[in-house]
């Protein structure tokens, strides 16, 4: 019965673990837009009144390389808290927390 009890509250721990990295993607997801709305729409604006049209305004190299630049660490962050472990795979955290107990069992023979 203990055991049950055990295995329930780590299920809860990893459940709330990942609401946790969830939210935080959603909160960092919403200043990424917000952030970079704010300053792409100042640097349109800018750029305009200095004598471009819109759209050179708006293609300008350094408004993209801004959503360009922000947006690769958002994708990352969007990998791990959906799931997408490319480098060490969805279940390299369990595989490695059973090798350690394994060598302490070992240590203990």
């Amino acid at each position: 019965m203990e055991l049950d009890n055990n295995l329930e509250e780590q299920k809860f721990i990893r459940a709330k673990k990942k609401v946790e990295t969830l939210k935080s993607f959603y909160t960092h997801f919403a200043v990424y837009l917000v952030v970079n709305t704010i300053l792409s729409t100042s640097k349109v604006i800018r750029n305009m009144n200095n004598g471009e049209t819109f759209q050179e305004a708006f293609f300008d190299l350094n408004t993209l390389a801004l959503w360009f630049l922000w947006g690769v660490p958002m994708l990352l962050h969007a990998f791990k808290a959906f799931g997408f472990n490319f480098f060490m795979g969805s279940d390299w955290e369990k595989r490695k927390i059973q090798e350690y107990l394994n060598e302490g069992k070992n240590e203990r023979s």
